[in-house]
């Protein structure tokens, strides 16, 4: 699939005979009837109706003014909606609410129609909606509102089959059609993977409705909907295909968090015993200790201690088991210490403040010898993307369902290294046998600029690659990337702020740069953990801004 040029005109409506192509070739025993005769009708509309349909699908919301459709490409409007109304796919007097009224009309054309009605004729437009919503009236199409108003009012209902297609297509709703202009102008470029008949992020009709209802929970969650009824909305619901199992998680750890902020402590508790994301366990463990239920915390922690699920929840666990023993006035409990990391105590002129603290420490360094770099995440993630390059983009079954992918959907799944434990032995491999310098060279010139979970290109130059690769040793690089692979949601961050490189001489030294009253993050203190036990050379710089002369 090639994303249609934008030189044309009507480029927009060849990207969307595209996907309805794509889709109905490759999802076709999961349209329902109403979604293949969509697709056949489509086809057999004039084209600038078709151009009209496309043009409406892209803007946001399901109500438009007429005279804000106006295309050169399509020519009269009027005559391309008429084979849209004849369908019903368009109304001109669907009942409009307040709020879609309000959304619509300007502030002057508000206030006129409501003259006499709202005390307040003069207010800001969103103090108007405020006044309208107060009068508690109906909906009702237009003519209702208002007999003589000097444009239609559309109402496009098929957005809602659209946005099932452009799921099928995606794998996902926060995908926009934009993905394909994107890729035209070549602001993103995609690696091209082969698609099997498995690659499929959805196999059941099901699985269809699912994700559209977790969207939508995640939509009215945002717009302040009750806990307990988008509990309610999802209670049920099939969730065998892990990629939904995945966002179903996600959704119930906002809805906990949401609860929380509530002090719902009940309805919490009863979301995070539900959920798998990883955090989960240790929220139930707070939220009892919130709601003072110290022996249910403290059972609960203890009984996690045995097995901690990752780094996470044993860090977490370091810092509950001694305050919880405390609370149930128990013997005290030694916290387990922190590793030593070497400590670098730098007072630096105020004036360097203006360039951040980061870029003050770098230059600091740079003028002591050697090149300094800010990198933090972005330089071990990018040597591991791009020695692994060919396991991360393995047409796995499932991994890869669209030509618009940064990356396979199965990225965050436990199973992400198992499935392809070939392939990654093959990569890691060639830091064992010496390849890996020329493998990784191999793929930054042959992968330039590809979208990729892992490499950040901007950062990665050619002077940087070389110091890293001249500088960094193989058994360190290979520690680091089965870390990264151990978990990756939660081990791709909390890496040094700034590597440092002794051109000639050898060596390299991590600095986690730290600025007056800031301080160590969770996932950080864990990286600078893992340093110190595989002998990483890694520092931590504190900053105090010299104060200026009177």
């Amino acid at each position: 699939m090639i994303a249609h040029s934008v030189d044309d005109p009507l480029y927009y409506l060849y990207n969307f005979r595209q996907v309805l192509s794509w889709v109905g070739q490759r999802y076709a025993d999961l349209l329902d009837h109403d979604e293949h005769g969509f697709i056949q009708m489509f086809g057999e509309l004039p084209v600038p109706t078709q151009a009209l349909l496309v043009r409406m699908v892209m803007r946001k919301g399901e109500w438009f003014r007429r005279d804000k459709l106006d295309y050169a490409e399509i020519g009269d409007v009027d005559v391309a909606l008429v084979p849209l109304l004849a369908l019903g796919w368009v109304a001109t007097d669907a009942p409009l609410a307040v709020e879609q009224l309000w959304a619509l009309l300007r502030k002057d054309e508000l206030a006129g129609l409501f003259a006499g009605k709202i005390p307040r004729p003069r207010a800001s437009k969103a103090e108007l909606l405020e006044q309208l919503q107060a009068l508690e009236l109906v909906p009702r199409p237009l003519a209702q509102w208002c007999a003589d108003f000097p444009t239609l009012i559309l109402h496009w209902s098929r957005q809602p089959l659209c946005d099932r297609l452009r799921l099928l297509f995606f794998g996902n709703l926060y995908q926009s059609w934009s993905d394909f202009v994107l890729a035209d102008l070549g602001v993103f470029r995609y690696e091209q993977v082969a698609f099997s008949d498995d690659s499929r992020a959805l196999r059941q009709r099901a699985e269809v409705d699912l994700a559209m209802a977790l969207h939508q929970c995640a939509e009215r969650l945002e717009q302040g909907a009750a806990p307990a009824e988008l509990l309610a909305a999802i209670a049920g619901l099939d969730v065998s295909n892990a990629w939904l199992a995945r966002r179903r998680s996600r959704l119930l750890f906002n809805l906990g968090q949401h609860c929380e902020r509530l002090g719902d402590w009940e309805l919490a508790l009863h979301i995070y015993s539900d959920c798998t994301h990883p955090e989960a366990r240790i929220r139930r463990v707070r939220v009892y200790e919130r709601s003072a239920q110290w022996q249910s915390a403290f059972a609960l922690a203890q009984d996690m201690a045995l097995a901690p699920a990752n780094a996470l929840e044993r860090q977490a666990l370091e810092r509950m088991l001694p305050r919880l023993a405390r609370k149930l006035g128990g013997p005290p409990q030694p916290r387990r210490r922190t590793s030593s990391v070497t400590l670098i105590e730098l007072d630096l002129p105020a004036a360097m403040a203006a360039v951040g603290v980061e870029e003050a420490v770098r230059l600091h360094l740079e003028q002591q010898g050697g090149a300094a770099h800010y990198v933090e995440n972005t330089l071990f993630n990018s040597l591991f993307g791009l020695l692994c390059w060919e396991a991360i983009f393995a047409p796995i079954p499932g991994a890869f369902f669209n030509p618009f992918q940064a990356g396979p959907q199965d990225l965050h799944d436990s199973d992400f290294q198992q499935r392809r434990g070939a392939l990654f032995d093959t990569c890691l491999g060639r830091l064992d046998d010496g390849s890996y310098r020329q493998a990784i060279r191999d793929c930054h010139a042959a992968k330039q600029g590809l979208q990729s979970p892992f490499v950040f290109w901007q950062m990665l130059d050619e002077p940087l690659l070389e110091q890293a690769l001249e500088h960094l040793p193989p058994e360190h690089l290979k520690a680091c990337f089965l870390r990264l692979l151990q978990d990756i949601r939660a081990n791709r961050a909390g890496m040094p702020d700034l590597i440092q490189f002794w051109p000639g001489q050898g060596g390299y030294r991590m600095v986690e740069v730290k600025g007056p009253g800031d301080r160590l993050q969770d996932n950080q203190l864990r990286w600078l953990e893992f340093c110190h036990v595989h002998g990483l050379p890694v520092a931590v710089c504190h900053v105090r801004w010299q104060a200026t002369p009177a």
